[in-house]
């Protein structure tokens, strides 16, 4: 494709973003899959383009209003480049100058661009949550759990999140896949945090690499991998994964039982379990199973107290992963925060049914909001006083050890993932 016409699909695609409440990565695959003409270099520079927008878009959508202009894809694309350094003039030159480029900038646009020429992306105008690109609601919550390092850690949130894999110990260890990785042409450095990570440094596509096709890494965030390993769960041991999705943490359990006892993935999506168990067989394990959980399921009660460990990986707002999602921040409402953290609650009553004396309820998400992590916790155990919280430690740096696990992007270098194990006494 020529420049002008990764523009004119950058455009497309951020318009269909706006329109639509799905994930933005659903969205970009779908578009990309009706577009097979667009080869794989070309789709990483779409996607450049438009995850810089998402990125900015509160400030953009800021400055647009501040010079009269209306947030179009095609303006907000043009005006981050203005604001960035690019001349409006320059950037006005991008827009219909060959066969495939977005139609020229009609003469609002122009006005526009020309108001904005000289000025950088931030102002000091700015309120103080459009400057962070976060929603209005949720900056108070954010300023609750970070305090005076509310600053680095939402700018943390707006770059780019790094690669993590982790190895699969069942395939190959550490040095192993280093070595395999290498041989792929991919350079990958071993984690921080995670005995079993791996770091790739920009965006790299791992999953065509023999190493991942033959099972030897999975894509995990260093966070999700801490996560797994304060589960703690055993060979021999008996495990759920009660909100499995696509088995990332699933497979993670597996490896620390090294293949040995039984874990079952459930879930409430048969699609998201049906890619779980793709992902199993790839990976060498043959000691989990799926459940389906559906209304009216007798399973729970079926299977209650007989378990080990059970990991609530639950559904959450994915406050923690807005680098990677950052139009996940845009759509989000309280709305969807009040029924979010009602859910949890129920998710956390059901499951911790299956939990046996002596066993331990491991709740997760990948936010970083009160009401979804400590708050949570504090209610769990207000209705189940038989609970009690087991303090993080084992495995960890000093510095993390605590009553709960609590990692974010600029401190730790991972998603923003909070943990927090308890054991049922008896």
């Amino acid at each position: 494709m020529t420049p002008a016409g990764r523009l004119q699909a950058a455009i497309e695609l951020l318009g269909t973003i706006e329109a639509d409440r799905r994930p933005a990565d659903a969205i970009a695959n779908d578009f990309l899959r009706t577009r097979r003409f667009i080869g794989g270099g070309d789709r990483r520079e779409i996607g450049e383009i438009v995850w810089s927008v998402l990125r900015a878009r509160r400030r953009l959508g800021w400055w647009l209003e501040r010079v009269g202009a209306e947030a179009t894809p095609r303006l907000l694309i043009a005006s981050l480049r203005v604001l960035t350094g690019m001349p409006a003039p320059r950037v006005a030159g991008l827009f219909g100058v060959m066969r495939f480029a977005p139609p020229p900038l009609d003469a609002a646009e122009r006005r526009a661009l020309d108001r904005l020429d000289t000025h950088t992306l931030d102002h000091p105008s700015m309120p103080e949550a459009v400057r962070l690109e976060m929603p209005d609601f949720v900056l108070p919550l954010l300023r609750e759990r970070f305090g005076d390092k509310l600053e680095s850690e939402c700018a943390a949130l707006m770059q780019p999140a790094p690669l993590d894999l982790r190895v699969n110990l069942l395939k190959a260890t550490r040095e192993e896949a280093l070595a395999a990785l290498a041989a792929a042409g991919l350079k990958a450095e071993p984690t921080r945090l995670s005995p079993w990570g791996l770091r790739l440094p920009g965006r790299q596509n791992v999953t065509v690499a023999a190493p991942f096709r033959d099972g030897l890494v999975e894509i995990q965030d260093e966070g999700s991998q801490l996560v797994a390993l304060l589960a703690g769960a055993q060979p021999g041991m008996r495990v759920a994964d009660y909100c499995a999705g696509a088995g990332g943490k699933t497979l993670a359990l597996a490896m620390t039982m090294a293949n040995k006892g039984h874990i079952i993935a459930c879930d409430v999506s048969a699609p998201r379990l049906d890619g779980a168990i793709r992902r199993l067989r790839r990976a060498g394990v043959h000691n989990a199973e799926r459940h389906l959980l559906e209304s009216g399921d007798k399973w729970v009660k079926r299977q209650e107290k007989k378990f080990d460990r059970v990991l609530v990986d639950a559904p959450c707002t994915g406050a923690g992963t807005w680098r990677r999602n950052p139009d996940a921040r845009l759509k989000l409402t309280e709305t969807d925060l009040a029924e979010l953290t009602a859910k949890q609650a129920a998710i956390l009553d059901a499951a911790q049914r299956l939990v046996k004396p002596g066993g331990r309820l491991v709740y997760a998400t990948c936010s970083v909001l009160r009401p979804e992590n400590e708050a949570q916790i504090e209610s769990f155990l207000a209705r189940h006083s038989d609970f009690a919280i087991v303090p993080v430690a084992d495995g960890l740096p000093a510095y993390l050890h605590g009553d709960m696990l609590r990692l974010s992007p600029a401190r730790d270098g991972t998603d923003g993932f909070f943990a927090c194990r308890m054991e049922r006494r008896g």
